[in-house]
């Protein structure tokens, strides 16, 4: 299995995120080439700004593991996690993390680049451009 064969399945999870008129980011998690969770932004259908697609897939994963440690899997998000979805990543000490587009206005690396857990593997870049598109496509939408 490959890294652009998981990220389409996220980008899938962004592009249902846009059909409900939310942000679109989407995320899987990934555990023995299986994955465990899938979600995408929920902040504005459940009112909540923490409906992270990243918070919402760590809580999925955690549960199917039975435990808050997602060691041995990886994450597939298309955009570039932010500080808060950063930290709790680290706390789930998650193995690998693929991300698609950077986000240099939010995104942890530019505030909080030591924010992962140590050990944990940083690919970026994956379908970037599939995933920037969606995000231009859907605030375009928003702005007319």
């Amino acid at each position: 299995m490959t890294d652009e064969l998981y990220m389409r399945q996220a980008l899938n999870e962004a592009q249902e995120a846009y059909n409900q008129g939310e942000i679109p980011v989407g995320a899987v998690i990934v555990w023995n080439n299986r994955i465990i969770a899938r979600a995408h932004n929920l902040t504005e259908t459940l009112h909540d700004v923490t409906a992270h697609a990243e918070m919402q897939a760590i809580t999925a994963a955690a549960n199917i593991m039975g435990g808050k440690y997602l060691k041995d899997c990886t994450l597939y998000v298309t955009l570039e996690p932010c500080i808060m979805c950063a930290g709790a990543l680290g706390w789930s000490q998650i193995s690998r993390i693929v991300y698609g587009a950077a986000d240099p206005k939010r995104g942890y690396s530019t505030f909080s680049p030591n924010a992962l857990h140590p050990k944990t593997e940083v690919v970026s870049g994956v379908l970037a451009d599939e995933a920037l598109n969606l995000m231009q496509s859907f605030f375009a939408e928003r702005r007319k």
